[in-house]
């Protein structure tokens, strides 16, 4: 099957259309980070870099670390936007972007998010560490998929029957993460969570600047969910989509939180950059 122009767009130097990446740009370990800024912090630890690129907010950084090749790409924030680089990955290693046909053998990238978010718990402390072995997402990006038996309907019905969900439209799904990269995180260091990917940071999150939010008990309704004593931990933007299309596409993936809010307590984190960085020196020891 040959992919129409408008369906996969190649720039003039061939490269993939928003990511601005020639399929040798990339490793197979690939760490997505929401902040363009943050994939300098990243790649700062590499040995070597042998590409930067970059257009819009997509940058992208590869090079390697004790003699393995790392990829670091910003995503900017939200789920529309794990649609585009999640797609675009797997195209620059499935699909020859010459004859724009599926390439014969599948290969599977590990990916890694690095990000920040704010605990709903109030015995989550700020600046610590965290691993979604879940995540349910109420973003809808899986529906517009055919899936089958990737999800958990019965952790959905029973969240849905908890928060009185058929007000808020969409129907949430929920993943788990890798087995395999779970694994390789697994440390003392990183406790396991359940995380909530929300459509946005204001009125979906219930913070109130000028506008009101519409369902102002959606926060106690998260913090008092609990399917066999699974409780959700957190709350960020990104995590449901790339578990989604990770395993919708043969990839693996696995999602790295640090906490920089406690929305239940209020306190935000006095050293949210220095935070981040020991989770990224963690994850990168993990990795090479």
């Amino acid at each position: 099957m040959q992919l129409k122009p408008a369906e996969l767009i190649i720039n003039e130097d061939g490269s993939i259309y928003h990511l601005n990446l020639l399929p040798e740009d990339i490793a197979t370990t690939v760490i997505t980070v929401g902040d363009p800024d943050r994939v300098s912090q990243v790649s700062r630890h590499f040995d070597t870099i042998e590409v930067k690129k970059g257009k819009r907010e997509f940058h992208t950084h590869t090079g390697h670390l004790n003699g393995k090749r790392i990829s670091v790409i910003s995503t900017g924030i939200g789920t529309d936007n794990i649609d585009i680089v999640l797609n675009e990955l797997d195209a620059l290693v499935n699909i020859d972007l010459k004859t724009r046909t599926l390439k014969a053998n599948h290969t599977s990238l590990n990916i890694i998010r690095i990000g920040t978010t704010g605990a709903i718990q109030p015995n989550i402390p700020i600046d610590t560490f965290l691993i979604s072995k879940y995540s349910i997402g109420f973003d809808g990006l899986l529906h517009f998929y055919e899936h089958d038996n990737i999800n958990f309907p019965e952790i959905e019905d029973e969240f849905i029957a908890h928060t009185s969900w058929d007000a808020y439209k969409a129907r949430p799904y929920v993943l788990s993460y890798s087995e395999k990269l779970g694994e390789l995180f697994a440390d003392n260091r990183i406790r396991l969570g359940f995380t909530a990917t929300n459509t946005g940071f204001y009125g979906p999150q219930q913070r109130q600047l000028r506008i009101k939010p519409s369902q102002m008990e959606l926060m106690e309704n998260l913090s008092t969910f609990s399917y066999n004593d699974l409780k959700l931990t957190n709350l960020e933007m990104e995590t449901s989509g790339i578990y989604a299309l990770a395993q919708l596409l043969g990839h693996e993936a696995v999602s790295l939180n640090c906490i920089v809010a406690n929305r239940s307590t209020g306190e935000f984190s006095a050293t949210p950059t220095e935070s981040v960085d020991k989770l990224i020196e963690l994850c990168l020891k993990k990795l090479a």
